[in-house]
């Protein structure tokens, strides 16, 4: 999960040079309007000239200034970074996300595929730079795995599906009609009140203990698989349960979260050390800011005294 919000936090700083970047290009050819308010002209000059005085211009500069070093690292390193090794990365992602999440996202930021693909590709070349200094071994998995035990067991969970309903006479109506050998998908669909489980047939997916009111989860945790309920009860209304399927309860051992474990660890020590590195690219690269607004984001090195050089004597007291 923490790489996940790793690429996260990449992609929402690059999405703001996108868009910034973006808004400078549609006013850099010169005057005309970007919006009129009840015939008071917004202009682009002076739609670009906020955003250049903003605390975000210099985030954007920041970043884009990143982005630069990053590939001229990667360049000067002879880093390959190839399309399937994008494509794994991305697919890695996409995988933790509902169908169709992932897509939204992007969207939603006015992000495009060939953006997120570049920013990947940065990720990828990074991860290689400092993976030398990475070091995880059996002891740190062991010792990770120790104090964490009790997260990698997993309880006990039921899959079902369920009809509800407002009263007692219709939950009954219904358990009638199942009896008769009705279809709980369809019944579903037919008379359910709950929106987000009604036009999948009343399918709930896994659930564990402490997941659904008690009435709801006494019932579901009791009923063998393939049964149906009686009517249930709960503060929503009344219930008919259809248990699909039972996991019981599985301790977590070392061996089976070793991979885990190794994943988090290392990605705890990609963080640590990716400011290091990219603090060295800066302290190295040759940056001239040619716009008084933006010297502050990166002022010129402190120059270090010759090698061997006496302090300055200090200026003697005043009596």
């Amino acid at each position: 999960m923490s790489k996940l919000i790793r690429t996260a936090a990449a992609v929402a700083t690059a999405v703001v040079a996108v868009t910034f970047s973006a808004c400078s290009g549609s006013g850099s050819g010169g005057g005309g309007d970007i919006a009129t308010v009840n015939d008071q002209h917004v202009t682009k000059a002076d739609f670009d000239r906020k955003l250049e005085s903003s605390p975000t211009a210099k985030q954007v500069l920041t970043q884009m200034v990143q982005q630069a070093l990053i590939d001229q690292y990667g360049k000067d390193q002879k880093i390959d970074i190839t399309q399937a090794d994008i494509d794994k990365k991305e697919a890695d992602i996409k995988s933790k996300y509902p169908s169709g999440q992932f897509e939204a996202i992007l969207k939603q930021q006015g992000l495009t595929e060939a953006d997120v693909q570049q920013i990947l590709r940065q990720q990828l070349i990074i991860e290689k730079a400092v993976g030398p200094m990475v070091h995880v071994t059996d002891g740190d998995i062991a010792a990770y795995f120790a104090k964490n035990r009790a997260s990698f067991d997993k309880p006990a969970q039921v899959r079902a599906r369920h009809i509800l309903v407002a009263d007692e006479t219709t939950a009954d109506m219904i358990e009638g009609k199942l009896k008769a050998g009705g279809n709980f998908a369809d019944l579903a669909k037919q008379y359910s009140t709950d929106p987000s489980t009604k036009d999948k047939g009343g399918e709930l997916g896994f659930f564990g203990k402490g997941q659904m009111v008690p009435a709801f989860q006494n019932a579901a945790f009791s009923l063998p698989v393939g049964a149906i309920s009686a009517p249930v009860k709960s503060p929503f209304g009344w219930h008919i349960i259809n248990v699909e399927e039972k996991k019981p309860a599985v301790q977590g051992s070392l061996a089976a979260a070793k991979t885990q474990i190794k994943d988090t660890l290392t990605t705890q020590q990609q963080q640590q050390q990716i400011p290091v590195f990219l603090q060295g690219l800066r302290m190295k690269a040759n940056i001239a800011v040619l716009d008084d607004r933006y010297k502050d984001v990166f002022p010129p090195p402190i120059a270090a005294p010759p090698a061997g050089s006496a302090p300055a004597a200090p200026a003697p007291a005043k009596t």
